[in-house]
């Protein structure tokens, strides 16, 4: 059985929200990511550490944070 899932990557003042597929069986590794999977989600976390917000736009949605004065 697979699941789709949001998996948040936050480097520096960026965060992208990449949608990612788990993947459920009955062994004690489950659930899992595909290697498809893990490598996007590692592009996106090099390119939001290099600031290039294209490249990792085009995996999911990126956003700038801006730290709140209370």
């Amino acid at each position: 059985m697979n699941r789709r899932r949001t998996k948040l990557i936050h480097e520096g003042k960026y965060a992208a929200e990449v949608s990612v597929e788990l993947i459920e069986d009955d062994t004690a590794w489950s659930p899992y990511l595909s290697p498809d999977d893990v490598r996007k989600l590692e592009t996106v976390r090099l390119a939001l550490r290099r600031g290039d917000i294209a490249e990792a736009a085009k995996h999911g949605r990126v956003f700038e944070l801006t730290p709140v004065v209370g």
